[in-house]
């Protein structure tokens, strides 16, 4: 019900009554016929005159504009605040009432988040809803940093936040010949700030944004430098984000040092350890649960660092899934952590393991299924490469795509299979789910 939309009936007045002698007349010369015999179960209502009429319908109008009886704001918002974020967005054309109460930054941070949609590259960095309609939940065009940048790129999504590398040229050198305007080559353009770049993460839902400071490493690593970013965020945590950064080097190569970031302290802190230097991570990906780091590696194994502790452990992988070819990834949902690999022979079997036990190591097999009848063929396309590319933070839902033309989600509990898409213009991106939760720390 809208605000103030308590209601009442309205009824008729009396019927109009004569006065003066006509109320002696004799019925024969009244100008009025006799009223007729009523049915069984009807009454007559005489009608009022035009004048009274419109005199009524003015006032029952009235009525309605302004509601005898409205509901409390407070418990409306607390209604609202239960309600989730896309169709709290939707009520706002309820009416011009509702247009604030869905709009307070209030109700919007309280609302339970789910994802929405994907990031992903198409000339340029865009959004695909889940439900397949409507505008981008969030504006992709990140309008946000323009001021700042003339240039950027999305490197990871997590849950809520982007990692951007941004420029303050418009076409980077280091992005090569395709980002370079139609008909110009590289070798007419001068680039004095080219391979310089910030680090950003930001929140395209509150437009926050925060520069990551330059990393400085100690005295006495002068062999060390930077690798890959990771970034890390927890939606249960919504006000705080952290940054791994491991550290290679000629001699040693692997997590044998890092630095991690934290937007609590806005400061770089570094770690150094020598027991898994052995254990090289893969730069394609990481997931971020109970505050720390997961990193598939090639020996089978997982390896664990904790952000706050600082400790360092290794999980063994699902029995019998070998990641000799990087070919196994991991992904996290409802709070557990999964892993998936896609036998490359046969009918391209998809397994999917669930951790159960992080003590001891226990996975379970939580699903099995043939990649070519999920697509709907016997054997696959010239070209096509199936594979799993997200699972849905909340529920058992699973997106794959044959990254040629066609992207579907699959539903291990009933299995149901829904074409997402088949023109080839999405093949597969990062989820987001929206958070309005704004940062503490100094953010833009």
């Amino acid at each position: 019900m809208p605000p103030g939309g308590g209601g009442c009936d309205h009824g008729y007045g009396d019927p109009a009554t004569s006065h003066g002698d006509r109320d002696e007349e004799d019925p024969s010369r009244s100008s009025h016929p006799p009223p007729l015999p009523l049915l069984p179960g009807l009454a007559v209502i005489p009608l009022a005159s035009e004048k009274e009429e419109k005199k009524k319908l003015k006032h029952v109008r009235q009525e309605e504009e302004v509601p005898a009886a409205t509901f409390p704001e407070d418990a409306l918002m607390e209604i609202l605040s239960r309600v989730p974020c896309r169709s709290v967005c939707r009520f706002k054309c309820v009416s011009k009432e509702w247009l604030p109460l869905c709009s307070y930054s209030h109700t919007r941070k309280k609302s339970p988040q789910a994802m929405s949609g994907f990031f992903y590259k198409d000339h340029g960095l865009r959004f695909h809803n889940l439900s397949g309609k409507g505008p981008p939940m969030v504006d992709p065009d990140l309008s946000f940093l323009r001021g700042s940048y003339k240039h950027f790129s999305v490197t990871q999504c997590r849950t809520s936040l982007l990692l951007c590398k941004c420029w303050k040229v418009p076409y980077p050198k280091q992005l090569g010949w395709n980002s370079l305007p139609k008909g110009k080559t590289e070798q007419f353009f001068e680039w004095p700030e080219a391979e310089e770049f910030d680090y950003v993460v930001c929140n395209p839902a509150t437009q926050q944004w925060t520069l990551l400071p330059p990393i400085e490493l100690p005295d006495h690593l002068p062999l060390f430098r930077p690798g890959k970013y990771f970034l890390g965020f927890d939606a249960a945590i919504p006000s705080r984000f952290v940054v791994f950064v491991p550290l290679n080097s000629s001699q040693i190569y692997g997590l044998s040092a890092d630095m991690v970031y934290s937007s609590d302290t806005g400061g770089w802190t570094f770690t150094r350890r020598n027991d898994f230097s052995t254990y090289p991570i893969s730069y394609l990906e990481s997931t971020f649960l109970n505050n720390t780091m997961h990193f598939p590696t090639r020996y089978s194994v997982i390896v664990t660092v904790d952000m706050e502790r600082k400790y360092w452990r290794k999980i063994k992988m699902p029995r019998g899934m070998t990641n000799e070819y990087g070919d196994v990834s991991i992904g996290k949902s409802q709070g557990r952590l999964f892993a998936w690999h896609i036998k490359d022979q046969g009918d391209y079997q998809l397994s999917i393991w669930v951790l159960e036990n992080y003590d001891s190591g226990e996975w379970t097999l939580k699903c099995t299924v043939s990649c070519s009848k999920l697509f709907g063929r016997d054997c696959r396309k010239y070209y096509e490469s199936y594979s799993m590319f997200a699972i849905h933070p909340e529920c058992n839902l699973i997106f794959l795509t044959d990254n040629k033309e066609k992207t579907l989600s699959y539903d291990m509990d009933n299995q149901e299979v829904h074409i997402i898409c088949a023109t080839g213009d999405f093949l597969e991106g990062l989820p987001y789910t929206p958070s309005f939760v704004e940062w503490t720390s100094d953010g833009h």
